[in-house]
């Protein structure tokens, strides 16, 4: 005997892991302590992505203002659960630096160049729910913590 159907919206979201399944309910809310950039993904996310493809989705192309400088490290996140945890080297222009996703049609773009963070930052948050920061309908996926505004 065999299922007729491979899952609901499987193949638009992917496989799911156990850990990602048991992060989805279980859902333990996490106080962020560092300066962070929480990026939503929506549309380009998947489950099953690669690691290449993920840090591809979220370190570009965003537009974005100077806060950026101010953002230590860079969280992937989905239906309010942090997939990935990355350390910010720097930002560059859209476009300037090898990427393989992004809008390059306006200045006012920017994409990051990082890394995986250690483990102590990936244990801390990795899989864990960062919804309580966002905003229910918010249209801006980018969602600064712990990052003081210029103009404050």
């Amino acid at each position: 005997m065999t299922n007729r159907v491979r899952g609901f919206q499987s193949g638009v979201f992917g496989r799911v892991s156990v850990n990602q399944l048991i992060s989805h309910y279980d859902r333990k809310h996490v106080i962020i302590d560092e300066s962070v950039m929480l990026i939503r993904l929506t549309k380009a996310f998947r489950y099953d992505l690669t690691d290449i493809e993920l840090y591809d989705t979220v370190r570009g192309a965003w537009r974005i203002g100077d806060n950026r400088e101010k953002v230590d490290y860079a969280f992937a996140v989905f239906d309010g659960i942090v997939h990935e945890v990355y350390k910010v080297e720097g930002w560059f222009k859209a476009g300037s630096t090898f990427n393989t996703r992004g809008r390059l049609d306006n200045e006012s773009r920017w994409e990051f160049v990082g890394r995986i963070a250690d483990d102590t930052m990936r244990s801390k948050y990795l899989r864990k729910s960062v919804e309580h920061y966002l905003t229910r309908g918010a249209q801006n996926p980018i969602k600064y913590v712990n990052v003081l505004d210029k103009s404050v």
